[in-house]
């Protein structure tokens, strides 16, 4: 396994992602709504530490560039947060075309950084 992504650039694209999945979680358009109000998640209460936990995502994410093992610690964070999302989804089955392109894409994409940039 390697300290620092190599290549950079799957790490830098999950994290533009997740960049873009936080902006679009502070005023929650329709489909994150509906899918994070369809598993349960409070998010008139709670909807800002989804917004945070993926700020520090990206953070990491882009420290990680630099700093061996961080951008490593940060992908295997990303994927286990849509792990539990996923299994959030699945305990609500909230099953629609959100959970599969959205919640399970992403924990694809996320495990595929992983093994491609810093397992390969």
């Amino acid at each position: 396994m390697s300290a620092l992504p190599a290549p950079a650039w799957p790490t830098i694209v999950l994290a533009a992602v997740l960049l873009g999945d936080a902006i679009i979680s502070v005023r929650p358009v329709r489909f994150v709504r509906e899918c994070v109000e369809g598993v349960g998640f409070p998010i008139s209460e709670w909807g800002w530490v989804l917004v945070y936990v993926k700020l520090l995502a990206v953070g990491g994410l882009l420290v990680g560039l630099w700093q061996p093992g961080i951008g490593a610690a940060a992908t295997v964070g990303v994927i286990a947060y849509f792990l539990a999302a996923a299994a959030a989804h699945v305990r609500a089955r909230v099953l629609g075309v959100t959970f599969w392109v959205n919640c399970l894409g992403m924990l694809v994409a996320s495990a595929a950084v992983l093994v491609y940039s810093f397992v390969l």
